[in-house]
């Protein structure tokens, strides 16, 4: 290495200009050699803070690596061998972090411990002798300016001699000063080269160290393993790029259709709702009130849950029960100029909430679905089948007929008009089985009539008479004259017809249930909702059917031929009653009996109906026998001529014509 250029000690003491002027040249390369230095430890820091960063990084990196095992991922099956590899790398980076930790230590004591040594030893002690070597330069000066002014008259040998005194005391303190300066100057020059590779070469020992034991861990231990790792890697990514390209081309698949999928009303000829379903999801506008007079709609998140409706707001984790359908009603409502909008109560009435559908499919399949449930059927042991069954004899059940005469399709026994059908045998009449079945009660395919049509003759007949008609089922004027003696009963109720159909059996109250169960659901499948109201007269002879506008009585039947008459179970506002009637042959004799069975909604309990109806059967009943006619009267109260009992009109307002209002039906 070539040598150093000096300072020379021999030109301290005369400290000439050129010596100055060299000493500069060697403080302000001092000044640079500190400030280079001071950079070059702070890079020196900055990689080992990196480097303990790295030591503290794989140390947090192992640990981690080992919670995978503990998160319970939801969707983590099939994660085993991902586990025990993620335990092994862990171990491997445990041990990585040991070295680490290792090389962070010697990078400490072998590259920044020797640059902050230099900085504070040499560097410091540079700085101190050059302060020191300029006050006593300034102090010199000062005792030379007073050696200077000694004056050349009047010497003062005593103030001369100290004057001489304090120059030479000064003069070799600088000189002193002077020397220790140049000196540390001097070796500076080869210091400043120790400073500089000895950090360096602690570094670059620290890294080959830490290399060498890194690759004895990896050949040794890592070998096998990293490459049975990269195998399960490059097979993940083969599935990776599968199920990507499979993605992709459902993705392409999925985007090809029509624009009408993302119509919310779209054909629906071309996509016909499902009318069997016992389960239904999907987004409903739900009404709620939000003051006196004041709502607002609200589109959530509705879906079937057994027998539950259940609601799920967006970001709630699971649903709510809203409302239990359990024997509730559904209809369709007209609300706020609204589409497709339905409403269902609760058995009890006393609940009910107002849903709207986005399209004619969703409202028919939600009104539907919703009818399926409150009848139960989710409760069978194959509902599928029954809700399918179901809607098939309420689709064969709707044949719109025009009156009520006798078809011989609606006949309980359609062979017998066939010539040559043979008749059942009168020795060995069919039993009645304990638990009947709806087949047994009603024929599949039964027509339901949900109205009652006057022929145009029959109107007519009935204006001529002063409101009277001819009964097409036998009834005469003397039947129900207004004038009978025995007419000892008459309430009238408001009441809504809402269907008929023939049955194969009038003895029993079940067929009154299966039909009243087969005549919703008709007109629920058809969205038949709206119906007439009329007047049910009940007196003691017959059971009068009266248009509240016109005071024309539609239809009437005779007391004695109302077989059974029942309210329903669990809506008690409807009500029923078979009527027998005769199937004609050929001949003029009478035929075999035949069966019709009609439903009607009230405005009152159907039981109070019932019990009017079975007041006047026992009043037809009693009038056959004088003595137990004149009991009957006496317990029971009579207007004042003594004919007719007094009951409250039910209709309030029927002799004045109430108006002719189409209503929505609540069953």
């Amino acid at each position: 290495m070539p040598a150093v250029h000096k300072l020379l000690l021999e030109d301290a003491l005369q400290d000439s200009p050129q010596t100055r002027s060299l000493l500069s040249v060697y403080e302000e390369d001092a000044g640079n050699l500190t400030d280079y230095t001071n950079h070059l430890l702070q890079s020196m820091q900055r990689v080992y803070g990196a480097q303990n960063e790295m030591a503290l990084a794989t140390e947090q990196l192992s640990k981690q690596l080992l919670e995978y095992e503990k998160q319970n991922f939801t969707l983590g099956r099939g994660d085993e061998e991902v586990i025990s590899t993620l335990q092994q790398f862990a171990k491997s980076v445990e041990e990585l972090n040991s070295l680490h930790t290792e090389l962070a230590a010697q990078m400490a004591n072998r590259m920044v411990f020797p640059m902050i040594q230099f900085r504070e030893k040499d560097l410091t002690e540079i700085s101190t002798l050059k302060e020191i070597f300029g006050i006593a330069s300034d102090e010199h000066e000062a005792s030379m300016v007073k050696y200077s002014r000694l004056p050349k008259k009047r010497e003062n040998e005593k103030l001369k001699a100290e004057v001489v005194t304090e120059v030479a005391y000064t003069r070799r303190k600088q000189h002193q000063a002077s020397m220790q300066y140049y000196c540390a100057l001097n070796a500076l020059q080869y210091r400043k080269r120790v400073a500089m590779l000895e950090p360096m070469l602690g570094y670059t020992q620290a890294q080959m160290n830490f290399f060498k034991k890194g690759m004895d861990l990896v050949s040794k231990k890592m070998d096998s393993f990293l490459t049975s790792v990269s195998s399960m890697s490059q097979s993940i990514q083969a599935q990776l790029d599968s199920e990507a390209e499979a993605m992709r081309l459902s993705q392409r698949e999925l985007l090809s259709v029509e624009d009408t999928v993302y119509m919310p009303d779209r054909d629906r000829d071309r996509d016909p709702g499902n009318r069997t379903l016992i389960q239904k999801a999907g987004y409903l506008n739900i009404r709620n009130k939000t003051g006196l007079v004041s709502t607002a709609w609200d589109r959530l998140y509705f879906f079937t849950q057994g027998g539950n409706l259940m609601c799920q707001p967006r970001g709630a984790v699971a649903g709510g029960m809203v409302l239990d359908l359990d024997n509730s009603s559904v209809m369709a409502v007209e609300c706020e100029d609204r589409r497709y909008c339905f409403q269902i109560t609760s058995p009890s009435g006393k609940t009910s909430i107002i849903l709207q559908a986005e399209s004619k499919k969703e409202y028919e399949e939600w009104i539907c679905t919703l009818n399926n449930i409150s009848r139960q059927i989710y409760l069978t042991d194959n509902p599928e089948a029954v809700a399918i069954r179901l809607n098939q004899t309420a689709i064969q059940a709707v044949t719109p007929i025009t009156s009520f005469e006798k078809r011989l399709e609606g006949s309980p026994h359609p062979d017998r008009a066939k010539p040559g059908a043979e008749l059942p045998s009168a020795e060995t009449p069919p039993k009645p089985p304990s638990n009947p079945q709806p087949e047994d009660l009603i024929a599949p395919g039964t027509p339901i009539q949900f109205d009652i049509m006057l022929p145009a003759s029959e109107f007519l007949d009935q204006n001529r008479a002063g409101g009277r008609r001819t009964n097409p089922f036998g009834e005469t004027d003397e039947d129900c004259s207004p004038d009978t003696d025995d007419r000892l009963l008459q309430q009238v109720f408001a009441v809504r017809f809402l269907g008929s159909m023939a049955v194969r059996a009038g003895g029993t109250q079940e067929v009154i249930y299966e039909a009243m169960r087969q005549v919703l659901a008709a007109r629920a499948i058809h969205n038949i909702f709206r119906t007439n109201e009329s007047h049910l007269m009940v007196s003691s002879t017959c059971l009068r059917l009266i248009d509240p506008q016109t005071q024309v009585t539609r239809i009437t039947f005779q007391l004695r031929d109302v077989r059974q008459f029942a309210a329903h179970q669990e809506n008690g506002r409807l009500m029923g009653f078979v009527v027998e009637g005769r199937d004609w042959g050929d001949g003029e004799e009478e035929g075999d009996p035949s069966f019709s069975a009609f439903v009607f909604e009230s405005n009152t309990e159907g039981e109070k109906i019932c019990y009017t109806i079975s007041l006047g059967k026992e009043i037809t009943e009693a009038k056959k026998d004088p003595v137990a006619l004149a009991q009957l009267m006496k317990s029971m109260p009579l207007t004042n001529d003594g004919k007719f009992l007094l009951l409250d009109n039910e209709a309030g307002g029927a002799e004045n014509g109430a108006g002719h209002e189409e209503l929505e039906s609540e069953a």
